[in-house]
């Protein structure tokens, strides 16, 4: 795995920020938030379990994610890896502080968050989140608090709100 970026990307203001797309299934959230990395300046995107590649496996580009992405999943760099468990625990081993984004008994306001450099947000699956062992890897849980009558919010929104909130921190 190559983490010259993480060097590179010490001297940004924020530090490197790498984002981990976990078992995302719709590939416009998929698009959405590459155009939503791009605009926050991540480093990386590591895209884990199934979340779908803006190629498929014969090199096509996917129309769905580029349709939305405006061509950030070829400005943001990005690398497939099948395993997330093996993924935190590598970052963790390179000093990346790990931010899970999910809905928790033992979250914390995302506004609370403060952030060390580097630093990763994951988010996970659209209906069931992220699994209680990635979770357990996170250096903290972070949520939305929900103010409506709906429990959550769209993955790529959600992520949205959460990675400009943190590049504050």
């Amino acid at each position: 795995m190559n983490w010259e970026f993480l060097k590179s990307d010490m001297k940004k203001q924020n530090g490197p920020v790498i984002m981990i797309l976990h078992n995302i299934r719709s590939l416009h959230n998929v698009g959405s938030m590459f155009r939503t990395a791009d605009a926050a300046g991540v480093s990386k995107i590591y895209l884990t379990g199934y979340t779908p590649t803006p190629v498929d496996a014969f090199g096509k580009v996917r129309p769905e994610i580029a349709k939305t992405a405006l061509g950030a999943e070829r400005t943001v760099p990005w690398e497939q890896k099948k395993n997330i468990n093996l993924l935190l625990a590598l970052l963790h081993r390179n000093g990346v502080y790990v931010i899970g984004l999910e809905q928790h008994a033992d979250a914390v306001d995302y506004r609370r968050v403060k952030t060390k450099k580097p630093w990763a947000l994951v988010v996970g699956n659209e209906v069931r989140g992220l699994s209680e062992a990635a979770l357990r890897t996170c250096d903290v849980i972070a949520e939305i608090p929900m103010r409506g009558k709906k429990e959550s919010l769209n993955v790529s929104v959600a992520f949205g709100v959460a990675i400009f909130s943190l590049l504050k921190t």
